[in-house]
């Protein structure tokens, strides 16, 4: 998904220093919701990759920034350790394809919810979040009449065809607000004319996940509203099914019940789709601050 959206990160950067807008001397990236996998530094990677490139063809000769500061951002509960483990054989490699052009790159953890503020103002230059936002800052509260304590959801741990309509409108709203607080708090952080690119994806009973997939006219109605970017583009892609959810089905259900849960649904889900394509649409959303 990342490599597919490549394209639509360098026309962003491109865009956004055109002309004979120069890069700062200090380029400040944020990789928001940057997990702890085998990924988690190609995005770091990409840009460092656009930024050369655009420095190298560009008719007006840019000169590179003099230090690139890299902000990797996810919950505090993510696995910062391994990535910093990982550090070393990146710079390594860096200095071995680029040679000393980019020694002054410094990569460095920022834990916190992207839901709330988590960098000063006007200090980020590029800011790149892949498949983070459809997962929504907390359980909507009202899946749960609070008299009777009755689920609205029964039967589902998210929104699905089932869902009567009041569901859906409680997760919608949920993450309308969620978006919202999102782009007041990146207009915050972000320069004038920096860019954000964003990759997203289109007991039982009262276990509901905090996860809603907006539609691509959901998501332009809240970026219009909030008014603080400008809609460079919006591409729709379909990628196939694949989910890392162990951590928060831990939460809900403690862990001597892990291995039996993920037995079951692996049979399920081979059951399913021998019946049905299973596909996601996602949105690769490119915005620039006004």
């Amino acid at each position: 998904m990342i490599s597919t959206a490549k394209q639509t990160l360098k026309e962003s950067i491109t865009e956004a220093y055109c002309n004979n807008k120069a890069f700062p001397e200090c380029l400040r990236i944020a990789d928001l919701g940057c997990s702890s996998g085998p990924n988690t530094l190609i995005v770091v990677s990409d840009i460092l990759d656009i930024v050369e490139s655009i420095c190298t063809q560009s008719l007006n000769k840019k000169n590179l920034p003099q230090a690139f500061q890299v902000f990797l951002n996810d919950l505090p509960g993510n696995d910062f350790n391994t990535i910093f483990q990982s550090l070393s054989s990146f710079y390594e490699r860096l200095k071995k394809e680029k040679g000393d052009k980019f020694e002054h790159c410094f990569i460095a953890a920022s834990p916190g919810s992207f839901y709330g503020r988590l960098f000063p103002n006007n200090s980020m230059h590029i800011v790149h979040s892949s498949s983070s936002l459809h997962w929504l800052s907390q359980v909507p509260k009202e899946l749960v009449n609070k008299q009777t304590r009755e689920a609205y959801n029964k039967g589902n741990i998210c929104v699905s065809n089932t869902s009567p309509p009041m569901v859906f409108k409680i997760y919608l709203e949920q993450f309308q607000k969620d978006f919202t607080n999102f782009l007041r708090c990146r207009s915050e952080e972000i320069v004038n004319g920096g860019v954000m690119n964003i990759i997203e994806e289109e007991s039982l009973n009262n276990f509901n996940m905090p996860l809603y997939c907006p539609s691509e006219r959901e998501v332009r109605n809240v970026i219009e509203e909030e008014g603080s970017f400008f809609l460079h583009k919006l591409n729709v892609f379909v990628t196939t099914w694949d989910a890392a959810m162990e951590s928060i089905l831990v939460k809900q259900f403690g862990e001597t019940i892990i291995d039996e849960l993920f037995k079951r649904l692996a049979n399920k889900v081979i059951e399913s789709m021998t019946k049905e394509n299973w596909q996601y649409k996602n949105l690769v959303i490119s915005l620039i601050k006004k």
